[in-house]
């Protein structure tokens, strides 16, 4: 896993470097690597705002739409809080880097939700049966 953070790290690093050619050579500007990141985050970071909130309008929509949307922002906390406490782990020395450790901790997260899901369905099933009965 510290490899592949490394070659991304390279290739981002890469892809810096050349933005910052592309803009101080071709564009014959004087921008600042902070003037680069306010440009380049700030576009990034809306294109995914609305991808996310287009994503969101339809996922809001379907019956379990909020569960689902519970679960995607959890999940990407997740995926975050995990890679995280490897890099740590990697930086501190204590514990191994591996890509299998963050692999393991997402399928516990997933394993747990998969649980409550069938609870809070076996919840809703003998809920509505209890429903029917007093209809009738």
């Amino acid at each position: 896993m510290k490899e592949i953070i490394q070659i991304l790290a390279e290739i981002v690093n890469n892809l810096h470097d050349f933005i910052l050619f592309f803009v101080s050579d071709t564009l014959n500007s004087n921008a600042t690597d902070k003037d680069l990141h306010f440009w380049i985050m700030g576009i990034i970071g809306i294109i995914i705002f609305l991808f996310v909130l287009f994503l969101s309008n339809l996922i809001s929509r379907m019956r379990f739409g909020i569960t689902i949307l519970s679960f995607l922002y959890t999940f990407t906390v997740m995926v975050v809080l995990v890679f995280a406490i490897e890099i740590q782990q990697a930086l501190t020395s204590r514990g191994n880097m591996e890509f299998q450790d963050a692999a393991v901790g997402l399928w516990g997260f997933i394993v747990f939700f998969m649980v409550f899901a069938v609870l809070s369905s076996i919840f809703l099933l003998v809920k509505n049966f209890f429903k029917q009965s007093k209809k009738r």
